[in-house]
């Protein structure tokens, strides 16, 4: 099992620091340039829960071709998260072209779930923005988890993976 937390981890972050996570794939690296100063709480939810481990071994359970592949659940199923939730932060930007943002079930239920955006698509500014993907060769392990081959999913949703793509574990570093 997972470990379950009872609260959001408390500040630890400088927001005057600059912060980038290397996410380590089955199907390749992808490097995030984390945006500390536009969504503290979130990026310190994040950076906490990687540096925990987390994230290691976690499935990408959904994947959309042109729209965005989401990760962050321990469980695999889209159901799961770290035990508890966090408020949303305001979205300033736009969700394109490997922008990374926060899952969530409604208002103010942030977790652990995240997803990358795989094209720039119109969202409505209810998902928190906090980090992009960096770098040419970033973008394509991006495109080759977006190009894993899908099924339908127990709501029709044709968004599950039908090959293993994982994250293996994920780096931070602090500058």
């Amino acid at each position: 099992m997972t470990k379950q937390y009872s609260s959001p981890p408390t500040m630890q972050i400088d927001t005057n620091k600059t912060y980038e996570a290397t996410l380590h794939t089955t199907l390749g690296d992808m490097h995030v340039e984390l945006f500390a100063k536009e969504a503290p709480k979130t990026v310190n939810n994040f950076v906490f829960l990687a540096r925990e481990g987390f994230y290691n071994n976690v499935k990408f359970h959904r994947i959309i071709q042109g729209f965005m592949v989401q990760s962050g659940d321990p469980i695999g199923t889209g159901a799961g998260g770290p035990g508890y939730r966090f408020d949303d932060e305001p979205v300033t930007r736009n969700y394109e072209r490997g922008i990374v943002a926060m899952a969530n079930a409604g208002k103010n239920t942030n977790g652990s779930q995240f997803f990358i955006m795989h094209a720039d698509y119109p969202l409505q500014k209810n998902y928190t923005i906090f980090g992009q993907v960096t770098g040419k060769e970033s973008l394509e392990t991006l495109d080759k988890i977006a190009a894993v081959p899908v099924r339908p999913g127990p709501s029709g949703e044709v968004s599950v993976p039908t090959q293993d793509v994982r994250i293996t574990s994920i780096d931070i570093t602090e500058k």
